[in-house]
């Protein structure tokens, strides 16, 4: 069950994008070795416009992914590829269907 999730959003600078995408596309493998993160989408909302929505069972296991390795790679490589910081929102999950 979840309970808790992340939206982060993301605006690539110029030209930027397909480094943002690919960027996105190699953090699948960093949060599958994350246990506590039961969902996690990588998601273009328009042509430079970009986010991740994770979602998780508790806060303990929201904290240990923003400790974890994507976030550091996020906010290391942030200044080169975003025109702006990523905008993380903290999201209470009231009812959800996830796979069994």
């Amino acid at each position: 069950m979840v309970k808790v999730a992340l939206f982060v959003r993301l605006e690539a600078k110029p030209g930027k994008e397909a480094d943002v995408e690919a960027f996105l596309q190699g953090g699948l493998a960093l949060v599958e070795e994350e246990p506590a993160t039961t969902a996690w989408f990588a998601i273009r909302i328009g042509p430079s416009t970009y986010g991740i929505f994770d979602a998780f069972p508790d806060d303990a296991g929201r904290q240990a992914h923003l400790a974890g390795k994507v976030a550091a790679a996020l906010m290391s490589q942030a200044p080169d590829l975003l025109s702006k910081p990523p905008v993380i929102e903290k999201i209470d999950i009231l009812a959800a269907k996830l796979p069994s």
